[in-house]
């Protein structure tokens, strides 16, 4: 049995993969990851396509992302604490409100029950600093697939 987590942060307006990632960098969040940069944007056919780079690249691809052939579309980038040795995917959906983070990087589990996900840790970590970048409200979950 596979399991799948994720928090779905509202946002009151739209926001920009610079500034959301600029603020969890304030928490310690960093788009490196161990695997250098990943990131993705929604083609054609509504598919992200992802890619890794070079953590050197970073606010180039940031700035990528955010730019006038990316508006209307999904985007995502990986989000990493070096510290905790955790992270995940952040996906930007196409009107920029709501913003969705799947733990996917050695994922934290719960103490008590290993099997799930430690929502809280995550929630703990990222809504400080969202809540000052305009959060309006999340959503979490973790289920069984």
């Amino acid at each position: 049995m596979s399991r799948t987590a994720d928090i779905d942060f509202t946002f009151q307006s739209p926001v920009t993969v610079t500034s959301v990632v600029k603020a969890l960098s304030q928490s310690g969040w960093s788009p490196v990851e161990p695997l250098g940069i990943s990131h993705a944007s929604e083609d054609e056919d509504g598919d992200l396509d992802w890619e890794s780079a070079s953590p050197e690249s970073g606010a180039e691809i940031i700035d990528g992302l955010d730019s006038p052939r990316n508006h209307g579309r999904m985007v995502g980038i990986s989000i990493y604490s070096q510290e905790a040795e955790t992270g995940g995917l952040l996906l930007f959906f196409a009107d920029r409100t709501q913003v969705s983070f799947t733990p996917s990087i050695n994922r934290r589990k719960h103490a008590v029950a290993e099997e799930m996900t430690d929502i809280p840790w995550y929630l703990e970590q990222m809504l400080p600093p969202l809540h000052t970048a305009g959060l309006l409200g999340y959503q979490a979950q973790d289920v069984a697939d």
